[in-house]
């Protein structure tokens, strides 16, 4: 997909004019309308073109990918959206945090939090379609992390569509400091307490991701191949939310702990 092609028909060029507006609207820090009503937009392929076009601004301006991340693995969630399927996101490198760390604000529009198991490839998956043991065996270890999301469309009023062009209303994302290998989890049954500024806001535990987080990261690593795209060494998947997803203002401290992977913490500032 060349910027040719992108303009070659009026369908194309309102990708590329959703893509400019999204990239404007998130510079600037100042949300708007849905892009699937404001630019016509139709379908999931003109979505994730949309997000693939601010991916490789992205890249030109000489940031990198670290990973991808999985949102809609809560069955309530897909079905509010009509939906039967996760989506993804790309993870950049300025969009990287580590436990303890002060998040700026000014980074952010209308950002929430959510608790979530991250993993991390250990080695290259080969182009195809991996089986269950492939997937396995390209895993090194998992670790507690928190999601930023954040939308560059107003009151995160969004439908499907908007959420996927708007790279999965992806925003930072922190991880925890300690490694744990993966066959020593069982990822399903992990519980999640997630505090804001000390109090429990949100509970939840592994099955909320897509019955599995493994199976939530499965379907992301199946997604990339059949993309063209497979995953990489190094590569962080983060795997979706283990419970709600609660608003955050500067000044809040959010903390999680999941189960055996331990605790992780931010503040925003």
């Amino acid at each position: 997909m060349n910027e040719q092609t992108i303009l070659s028909s009026p369908a194309d060029a309102a990708v590329q004019a959703a893509a400019t507006a999204l990239r404007t609207a998130r510079a600037q820090r100042r949300p708007i309308a849905p892009v699937s009503t404001t630019f016509g937009l139709a379908g999931l392929d003109a979505a994730y073109g949309v997000a693939e076009l601010n991916t490789r601004a992205a890249l030109a301006a000489g940031r990198r990918v670290l990973g991808k991340k999985v949102g809609l693995t809560s069955r309530a969630v897909q079905q509010q959206l009509g939906v039967n399927q996760p989506d993804f996101g790309v993870l950049l490198d300025d969009m990287e945090f580590l436990d303890g760390d002060e998040v700026p604000m000014d980074r952010l529009a209308q950002p929430k939090v959510e608790a979530e198991v991250a993993f991390v490839v250990g080695r290259d998956l080969d182009a195809g379609a991996p089986s269950w043991g492939e997937f396995l065996g390209c895993l090194a270890y998992a670790l507690p992390a928190l999601e930023i999301v954040d939308s560059a469309i107003a009151d995160w009023k969004i439908t499907l569509v908007d959420t996927v062009a708007d790279n999965a209303s992806s925003g930072l994302y922190v991880l925890g400091h300690q490694p744990v290998a993966i066959g020593q989890l069982a990822a399903s049954e992990l519980g999640m307490q997630l505090a804001l500024n000390g109090s429990v806001v949100s509970v939840g535990s592994g099955a909320a991701c897509l019955g599995h987080p493994l199976r939530a990261a499965y379907w992301l690593a199946r997604t990339m191949a059949a993309r063209g795209q497979p995953l990489r060494a190094g590569e962080v998947i983060l795997s979706g939310a283990l419970g709600p997803m609660v608003p955050v203002a500067a000044g809040n401290v959010v903390q999680t702990r999941i189960g055996g992977l331990g605790n992780c913490s931010v503040r925003f500032v």
